[in-house]
């Protein structure tokens, strides 16, 4: 007879039971993996040598730069337009509040496959976008076919589909903040904008930081917009990280040196998740 007090174990066994087979044991084995190597139909071990191998691998570099080129101008631009969106939509005077908030939010919910091919079209040299420039007498630009303008095709997509998730977050926080704050504030004379900076940012940090954090993590892992848009070109102008790993994993069937990168990934965002809780405090 089971004792009562082994229920909870046995109601919580098989979702540990997944989270060993499929999170668990792939980090390990991915992690042993980064220091093997195939040959003669086998994986052996290759000590540091995959890691060594990176930073003697331009291309790794390039997708090193490329990748925090991205993460520098698009996060950062991304959270303030969502700041702004939100803090428009939870405004009592605007109206259709609904329609503006599902508008906002649908790209969120669009395919990531879907999304960079329509950006492909678009963006081709025969696209609508050049063809609206041509109408205001602008030069075509080659959004796909110059290193800049492919890095600021990426960043532009990336900037419309993850906008309106993270309004959707902090538009969530703007509500949970007390209406009396801001009426208090107002009765001591503090306009809109010391309200913005001395109430809501301060309320918001917790959010700010969350919403930064999924930020970084997804654009160091950032794969699909490069892949779709422009496969890591011209001249690898775009080749990301993610994009890399896949190359040698999938492309090259180097899986060993693949999982080196992924860890490399890993130690990344780590870092930079470290810096943005100690600037934002360690509460």
């Amino acid at each position: 007879m089971i004792r009562s007090r082994m229920f909870p174990y046995w109601f919580l066994a098989p979702a540990l039971i997944l989270f060993i087979i499929f999170t668990v044991y792939p980090v390990i084995a991915s992690f042993i993996l980064s220091f093997q190597k195939f040959e003669a139909g086998a994986y052996v071990f290759n000590g540091l040598n995959n890691y060594i191998r990176l930073f003697n691998d331009e291309i790794f570099w390039t997708a090193l730069k490329n990748t925090f080129i991205i993460f520098i101008f698009q996060v950062p631009v991304m959270l303030l337009l969502a700041l702004i969106l939100a803090g428009a939509l939870n405004s009592q005077l605007l109206k259709l509040k609904g329609f503006f908030r599902v508008s906002f939010f649908l790209p969120a919910v669009t395919s990531l496959v879907a999304y960079s091919i329509l950006f492909s079209i678009m963006l081709q040299e025969e696209g609508i976008i050049n063809n609206a420039l041509s109408y205001l007498g602008i030069a075509a630009v080659p959004w796909l076919t110059d290193g800049f303008w492919a890095k600021a095709s990426i960043i532009l997509a990336m900037t419309w589909r993850w906008t309106g998730y993270n309004m959707v977050i902090f538009l969530a926080a703007l509500q949970n903040i007390p209406e009396e704050i801001y009426e208090a504030a107002s009765l001591d004379g503090a306009g809109k904008i010391r309200q913005f900076f001395y109430i809501t940012i301060p309320q918001l940090k917790p959010v700010i930081l969350f919403a930064g954090t999924l930020s970084t993590i997804g654009t160091l892992q950032l794969f699909d917009e490069p892949f779709n848009l422009t496969n890591g070109g011209p001249a690898d102008a775009t080749m990301t990280l993610g994009l890399y790993i896949y190359e040698n994993g999938f492309e090259y069937f180097q899986f060993g040196y693949a999982s080196a990168i992924a860890y490399v990934v890993v130690v990344l965002v780590a870092v930079l998740t470290f810096i943005q809780f100690k600037v934002a405090g360690d509460r």
